[in-house]
């Protein structure tokens, strides 16, 4: 007596395969859309960093200029 025959568990296996193959996919997803918002996040710190330190060098450079009168 057979509990299953090959045909039910062959599509039972393609089943399973399928649903971690989704799975898997979309963790890929999610792991590339948390690099893009980090990459994003040190884009814009290094911009911060390099607009105060402009603003700062330019601050500087007001006040050599404001002494040498």
């Amino acid at each position: 007596m057979r509990s299953a025959s090959p045909r039910i568990a062959r599509a039972g296996l393609f089943a399973i395969c399928g649903v971690l193959l989704v799975v898997a996919l979309a963790g890929c997803t999610t792991t590339q859309e948390t690099a893009a918002k980090k990459q994003a996040q040190s884009k814009r710190i290094l911009e911060r960093r390099e607009h105060k330190r402009k603003h700062k060098h330019q601050s500087k450079s007001h006040e050599h200029g404001s002494k040498q009168r």
